[in-house]
């Protein structure tokens, strides 16, 4: 059907010469064909037909004169005349042209002899759909719209070789007629210039297609913007030593690499689909490590989810939980994804603010010293509220909530039935003898809170992507049946290597030699490096609990060079981070990125730095910093 359209449509084109084997509409190459005829064409030089005067059929519009040379057409099977004067008996149509122009054949045939071929089944729309799109090209404006069974959108024409606008396109003879207006050459008043069969399809037009329709859901509107990207471009454009961002860049433990390894070359079904919702022996070592710890009994297969890392958790408990209309309390600083899931589940995030208590002269701020209000927290409760998040170790200041602040955290949970999400990654991560406490051991919180982990952070294995939600039943149904249409399954490689891996732990735990004992320690010797570093150029951190991470005062700085280069309105931490790893070479975060924009510009006086690092990524760390540092003196 296509072919045979096209066929068509290159048999009527109105403005297709055969002298020039292009088309005159858009000036481009056309393949020439002997079964084209010329059709009314008032830019063509050829003839043109319409009604002679002096016969009810078709006849030369215009006679040809003596002087004009005679047009020669091959004889029908049955030649009959068509002029209205006609020799008694019509001579033979002569091979070579006589002195006297010879009348053409006059009979016409029962039916009158079409002039193009029949059009497709679904004639197109000659006059214009009524939606228009104003584009340009190169030459100049053009307009175009589609029959109304377009189902793609307007093109936008590129570059028409120099001749200005012009022809009529569809990439398929059936898909619908374009109408360009243009100005004649491309500039000036606006003419039409109407196709009234498909196009030229063989015209050599270069064409961007373009929807009409809005494409991206709304809502995804204002959370496009990532600040990692940014920072880690702009760390590998400077060749500075990345201190901004969440990972170690050592090896995992030597038992985690065993078990990836031994799992690699084992089973070969582990190549192969294992349980939807976690790997059975993996779900069976998280419920009975993490039911002594809370002080439940853990159901492998009901309260047991393994995810596509803590990421993945996250996403699947607001896609389950959190619907239009529904709040959902965030403490801030918070890990800049809470806010964005939230939107895209259709809550609407209500913000409660974690504010610094006042330090003595001389002494470094601490995490501990940031504190929750607990009128202002009380406050953010309503009837609308679905949710509270809570991340303890907390990201990025490092704070690890007391048990004193998690129970005002649960009272206003179950005053208000409200679910509590709690993103516990950094756990194990905790030092200067502060305890973890998971407010799900709370009394009356297990039923209305979900765990969540991450064998990323626990075993320094972030690229294994292997998280979990522990939860009760009642609600972790709900996030089995997002898991199952959306993710459905997890590698079952790397669950099994974290299954592996936690049974190794196991057998060692609350023993000196365990990696829950170890790591902790070698991650705060390189914590008080860092921080000890970093206060020898003026910055000033301030101390963490937990985490991977701290966070320096650089108010100093702000006093000293305020007017930093960057963008209108920009917050100050972001023009510091740009200025230090384009000047110093190193890389941290602007703290006010895990802030709501309304509170950025009150804790833009921050920026961020991850110490679980090696001890090369250290030394380059320092030799960045004493360079500094000999700049600094007069």
């Amino acid at each position: 059907m296509i072919f045979s359209s096209i066929k068509w449509a290159q048999q009527d084109c109105s403005k297709f010469s055969q002298t020039s084997a292009k088309c005159s509409f858009c000036h481009l190459g056309l393949s020439a064909s002997p079964a084209l005829t010329p059709s009314s064409c008032p830019s063509s030089s050829g003839p043109s037909f319409s009604s002679c005067p002096s016969s009810s059929g078709p006849s030369p519009s215009s006679c040809p004169s003596s002087s004009g040379r005679p047009l020669q057409l091959a004889p029908p099977p049955q030649p009959r005349p068509l002029c209205l004067a006609p020799p008694p008996s019509p001579p033979p149509l002569p091979l070579a042209p006589p002195p006297q122009p010879l009348p053409l054949p006059l009979a016409p045939p029962p039916q009158p002899l079409p002039l193009r071929l029949a059009p497709p089944p679904q004639p197109l729309p000659l006059a214009p759909p009524p939606q228009l799109a104003q584009i340009c090209s190169e030459s100049g404006p053009v307009q175009s719209t589609w029959s109304p069974d377009w189902k793609v959108g307007p093109v936008r024409l590129l570059g028409w070789g120099g001749a200005g606008c012009g022809g009529c396109w569809s990439p398929s003879c059936h898909w619908g007629v374009m109408v360009c207006r243009c100005p004649p050459g491309g500039r000036g008043p606006w003419s039409e210039k109407t196709c009234t069969s498909t196009t030229l399809t063989h015209c050599s037009l270069c064409l961007q297609l373009t929807m009409a329709k809005r494409v991206q859901a709304r809502r995804l509107d204002g959370i496009d913007h990532n600040p990692w990207v940014e920072f880690v471009k702009m760390a590998s454009e400077f060749d500075a030593v990345n201190l901004g961002q969440g990972f170690p860049d050592f090896p995992p433990p030597d038992f985690a690499v065993e078990a990836f390894q031994h799992v690699l070359s084992s089973d070969f079904m582990l190549n192969q689909y294992t349980k939807a919702f976690g790997y059975p022996p993996l779900t069976k070592t998280l419920a009975s490590f993490f039911g002594t710890l809370l002080g439940q009994e853990i159901d492998p297969l009901k309260n047991v989810l393994v995810t596509v890392g803590a990421y993945g958790a996250l996403f699947t408990a607001f896609q389950a939980l959190v619907e239009e209309g529904d709040e959902v309390i965030i403490i801030e600083p918070f890990f800049d994804c809470y806010e964005p899931m939230t939107l895209m589940a259709g809550g609407r995030p209500v913000f409660v603010t974690l504010k610094p208590g006042p330090t003595q002269d001389g002494e470094l701020d601490s995490s501990s010293n940031w504190q929750l209000d607990p009128t202002d927290l009380a406050s953010k409760f309503t009837s609308r509220t679905k949710a509270l998040i809570l991340n303890t170790p907390n990201n990025p200041v490092g704070k690890v909530f007391s048990k004193e602040e998690l129970e005002l955290v649960a009272s206003l949970c179950r005053q208000h039935d409200v679910i509590c999400i709690t993103d516990e990654v950094y756990q194990w991560l905790v030092y200067d003898g502060y305890q973890h406490v998971s407010i799900a051991s709370l009394p009356g919180m297990w039923e209305r809170t979900l765990t969540i982990g991450s064998a990323g952070k626990t075993f320094s294995a972030t690229g294994w992507k292997v998280g979990w939600v522990l939860g009760p039943d009642s609600l972790m149904k709900h996030l089995r049946t997002v898991h199952q249409n959306s993710v459905y399954h997890c590698p079952t490689q790397g669950q099994a290597a974290v299954a592996r891996s936690f049974e190794h732990e196991q057998l060692h735990f609350g023993q000196p030699g365990s990696y829950f004992v170890q790591f902790p320690r070698a991650m705060q010797r390189a914590r008080d490096r860092m921080m000890h570093s970093l206060q020898s150029v003026g910055l000033k951190p301030v101390v963490p609990q937990g985490s991977y991470f701290f966070i320096a005062d650089i108010s100093d700085f702000k006093s000293k060079m305020p007017d930093l280069p960057g963008e209108v309105d920009e917050p100050y931490d972001r023009r510091f981070v740009k200025w230090l790893i384009k000047n110093k070479g190193l890389v941290a975060i602007p703290v006010s990125t895990f802030y709501s924009v309304p509170h950025r510009k009150l804790f833009d006086h921050y920026i961020r730095f991850c110490f679980v690092k090696d001890e090369s990524t250290l030394q380059a760390m320092d030799e960045k910093l004493q360079k500094w540092k000999s700049e600094l003196r007069p």
